[in-house]
């Protein structure tokens, strides 16, 4: 098991949005794009007590960071992320099971009550990662066009662009920068604080 503090913004974008290169963030160099495909499935209780305490649990494949990911609320813009592996067993057999850890981790939200999926989100991803001066990681950017279903399945699947800005560590004037230029592109400031949160809204 593994852990780290999110610190993340996130906006929302029209289809045709024009992503910014970042190239006029001083002291900042812009890598060329990389492209992902995301697979995710949500796990909640039936009477969605994960999501009542702004808790998100998920099963991913696909990008740099596949696996099982609990993202508990850690203060004003920032959560933390507790990450498990994936396990052997193929999603397309049926009953994943939640690592027994991470149950764990939430069993006094859940009261012992059994997890089960309710969202599936397919993401089409560009990560565009921002370098310092000494070559360290300080953000990444996040182009995600999403298509997400509610589970059990019913209606029609939601579709949606947005932006999210994650840093490697607390910096507020980057954080700033980089929301001004995502808003002089168009960008606006994100109407869910999750991807999960869309889907049960919508």
């Amino acid at each position: 098991m593994t852990e780290h503090l999110e610190i993340e913004q996130k906006f929302d974008v029209d289809t045709g949005f024009e992503r910014p290169s970042f190239a006029d963030l001083a002291g900042v160099s812009a890598a060329a794009p990389v492209l992902h495909h995301l697979s995710a499935t949500y796990f909640d209780t039936a009477d969605g007590r994960l999501a009542a305490s702004k808790i998100t649990l998920r099963r991913r494949t696909g990008g740099t960071d596949e696996g099982w990911h609990l993202k508990l609320p850690a203060g004003s813009g920032a959560r933390r992320e507790v990450q498990e592996p994936l396990g052997p067993r193929d999603p397309d057999a049926g009953g994943l099971e939640v690592p027994g850890a991470l149950t764990a981790r939430v069993a006094e939200v859940t009261g012992g009550r059994p997890l089960a999926p309710i969202a599936r989100l397919d993401t089409e991803r560009t990560v565009v990662t921002l370098t310092g001066g000494d070559g360290r990681v300080v953000a990444e950017v996040a182009d995600d066009v999403v298509t997400a279903l509610r589970l059990p399945a019913a209606g029609d699947p939601l579709r949606w662009r947005e932006i999210e800005v994650e840093m490697a560590a607390a910096d507020p004037e980057l954080q700033r920068a980089a929301a001004a230029v995502l808003f002089a592109a168009g960008a606006r400031p994100a109407g869910h604080g999750s991807k999960l949160a869309r889907v049960l809204a919508g």
